[in-house]
């Protein structure tokens, strides 16, 4: 059995379709790039596999490390070893970034009166290039630049030591120095953990230091493609998303059946 493994998924918000039909297989050790045009459904699957409470499943299953999904409760999820990574981390006044990252691992809070020194969190911030120095003591993300977040979010998710990483575009408002780093950290503890990925993004920059497996392609709530990451790539780049599949962009397939003007 497959790491995960979703079948024939369907799911709404507030009665209206996000997901119509989603089959995906990732092993144990994958890498897979995730793309489509805005709207196509890439988040509304991230947060369906989160459980977040606004996603219904209507039909289909999701099955992660041999455990069923469907209606179980997002802590119980993280506990199984599936992490998430959000496109723009929000900011938490009031929580100290190295207490978060001991939180994720289930570390209690750092008391200085047990624990001199601390020495869980500060090795993970050095990680991803956060001075423990300059960010120990900050409030979650608060002021922190793009790339910034980028990699207090890293810290936590390395922290967890999740058996599946799903990444909601790691390369996007960040430096190219960033871009660096956070490639190169993910590549780097992708291989030393065994952890498996599936990666959300418009861009092929980050490609080089995951080595992905596989790219699939979403459109109108399901997959509709998938292959060599670097050949999908270049033909999306050289094409764009509807010519390359030969599809409507999505919303206007129904307007165009219906008769209606562009």
């Amino acid at each position: 059995m497959s790491l995960l493994e979703i079948e024939n998924l369907f799911v709404e918000v507030d009665g209206k379709n996000v997901l119509n039909g989603v089959n995906l297989s990732i092993e144990e050790r994958e890498v897979h790039i995730l793309m489509g045009p805005n709207g196509s459904g890439k988040s509304s699957l991230m947060m369906s596999l989160l459980g977040y409470p606004h996603y219904k499943i209507v039909q289909g299953k999701i099955r992660f490390a041999k455990e069923e999904l469907n209606s179980m409760p997002i802590h119980q999820r993280v506990k199984l070893g599936l992490a998430v990574s959000f496109q723009s981390p929000p900011e938490i006044r009031g929580v100290k970034l190295r207490d978060l990252v001991r939180l994720s691992a289930g570390v209690p809070i750092w008391d200085q009166s047990k624990e001199p020194e601390e020495t869980f969190a500060s090795p993970f911030l050095q990680k991803v290039g956060l001075s423990p120095e300059t960010f120990f003591d900050r409030d979650v993300n608060v002021g922190f630049s793009g790339g910034e977040r980028k990699r207090s979010e890293m810290a936590q998710i390395f922290a967890q030591k999740p058996k599946l990483m799903i990444l909601d575009e790691p390369d996007s408002g960040v430096d190219i120095d960033s871009l660096k780093m956070i490639g190169r950290n993910l590549g780097e503890y992708i291989k030393e953990s065994h952890c498996a990925c599936l990666v959300i993004t418009h861009y092929r920059h980050i490609l080089p230091y995951l080595k992905p497996d596989l790219a699939h392609i979403m459109c109108g709530g399901m997959i509709v493609k998938s292959g060599d990451p670097y050949e999908m790539f270049t033909r999306i780049e050289e094409k764009g998303f509807c010519e390359y599949l030969g599809l409507c962009p999505p919303g206007i397939k129904d307007k165009i059946e219906k008769g209606i003007k562009r």
